[in-house]
């Protein structure tokens, strides 16, 4: 059986690191602590799987699952959650029945043009929490 046989059953991909997701979750968190605002981030894998999270002091509960579900929503679904969100004050309702948090904040990560998975920041007004999240996807810029 030649060496190059099993090739196209395999891919090589860009995969995000526990220390690339403390990289984006720091440069997250320094723009929180700039602007004062107390909030969650939520960095996950592609498939949505939290990889690194933080609280800062005298968030609302309430944040931290709605951060990771941003993070999630935006990785799995491979787009801004303000773009769902948008739709759905568009009128495409049905969006609603999706397993996603569609309310501005989530942004996908990504990498050599391929998502490799998501921010997402809640404990602030939902544009900014999209400030927050921006400044940590901006390192893969």
């Amino acid at each position: 059986m030649p060496d190059d046989q099993g090739a196209e059953l395999t891919t090589r991909r860009t995969v995000l690191t526990l220390e690339g997701a403390r990289r984006i979750s720091a440069a997250a968190e320094a723009e929180a602590r700039r602007q004062g605002w107390n909030v969650c981030i939520a960095v996950v894998d592609a498939s949505g799987i939290l990889v690194h999270f933080v609280r800062r002091d005298d968030t609302q509960a309430a944040s931290a699952e709605i951060a990771i579900g941003k993070a999630r929503t935006a990785a799995m679904f491979r787009r801004p959650t303000r773009a769902m969100e948008e739709s759905i004050a568009g009128g495409r309702t049905a969006l609603m029945s999706f397993p996603a948090i569609p309310v501005t904040g989530g942004l996908p990560l990504v990498a050599g043009g391929t998502v490799i998975g998501g921010i997402g920041v809640s404990g602030v007004h939902s544009d900014q929490d999209e400030i927050v999240a921006r400044a940590g996807a901006k390192l893969l810029e």
